[in-house]
């Protein structure tokens, strides 16, 4: 029975089939946003708490992860409402088609927003004063897409600041690391954005819509494997910081294989395979999540 038939059977049809608009505004039927923001999340989680994160705090932020990428889903199409009709791959978005309104969308916000700040409260200050930053690059972003010529950076700006975050929850303080693995994630998001602004280049060309795509013409390509190549290196750095055991090394020439076949994917140019490959950035965040967490998991192992 899917979502829609189980709502049925204990809802009236219009409270429903607002239900179902609402998820769509959130796209609840398309995780890998969600995915993409609580990989590096996780990565800072595990490195902070040295393994073992507090259950807790675990659960805040893979709560409070998923109730703000939704937020900012919502923001986002709220912001981009106008013009989401005359691109073909959102032309079936909510609001392109009509179906909601200006001031459900607010609210709607507005409740994700507040539901996210709940989660807030089994966590310390320093991470509530941490969360207003992050907070303003979430619902600022989709509005960077008018005047910024790198709105993809901005993304990358408000997707890290998980990072800071769980390193505040777990240890009241954002040592160097943190930031390190803050600019690691920027660069990643910055290539995997890029190649996703692609998928959308002709359409956002004509609609006036800047993008990293567009900024960096003819050559996107190098800057989006020059990204790659950084967030390698410093991945590579944070390895040698925390002294990372075998688990950890064995994802990078992995990390590397993927990167050169997005090279060879996103040359082609295609529209679809772009988009595709965008998809495909979710197990790089996988594999570095269990490089992470095998390299603890092995040193407890060897300490048992």
């Amino acid at each position: 029975m899917n979502i829609k038939r189980l709502l049925l059977t204990f809802l009236p049809r219009y409270v429903v089939g607002r239900l179902v608009i609402y998820s769509r505004l959130m796209r609840i039927e398309k995780p890998i946003g969600t995915l993409l923001l609580l990989w590096p999340t996780l990565w800072a989680l595990w490195i902070a708490s040295e393994g073992i994160p507090d259950f807790t705090i675990l659960i805040a932020f893979a709560v409070g992860t998923f109730l703000m990428r939704s937020a900012g889903c919502v923001v986002n199409d709220f912001a981009d409402r106008k013009f989401d009709g005359s691109v073909e791959r959102t032309k079936n978005r909510p609001f392109a088609k009509g179906l909601v309104s200006t001031e459900e969308a607010i609210l709607l916000a507005l409740i994700l927003c507040l539901l996210a700040a709940l989660c807030l409260l089994p966590l310390n200050r320093l991470t509530w004063l941490m969360s207003l930053p992050a907070l303003f690059l979430a619902v600022t972003y989709p509005f960077t897409k008018r005047f910024f010529p790198l709105p993809q950076f901005y993304l990358g700006l408000a997707f890290s600041f998980g990072i800071p975050m769980a390193f505040a929850a777990v240890n009241e303080t954002v040592p160097p690391l943190a930031w390190l693995i803050f600019t690691a994630n920027v660069l990643w998001t910055l290539a995997y954005d890029t190649i996703y602004a692609m998928a959308d280049k002709e359409d956002d060309l004509k609609i006036g819509i800047r993008t990293s795509a567009i900024t960096f013409g003819d050559n996107d390509i190098s800057a989006i494997m020059i990204c790659h190549f950084w967030f390698t290196v410093l991945m590579t750095i944070l390895g040698l910081q925390i002294q990372a055991t075998w688990p950890f090394w064995i994802a990078l020439p992995i990390s590397i294989y993927w990167q050169y076949k997005q090279y060879k994917q996103i040359k082609t140019r295609d529209c679809w395979l772009c988009f595709r490959t965008f998809l495909e950035n979710n197990r790089i965040g996988l594999i570095w999540f269990l490089a992470i967490a095998g390299h603890y998991l092995w040193l407890s192992i060897q300490t048992a």
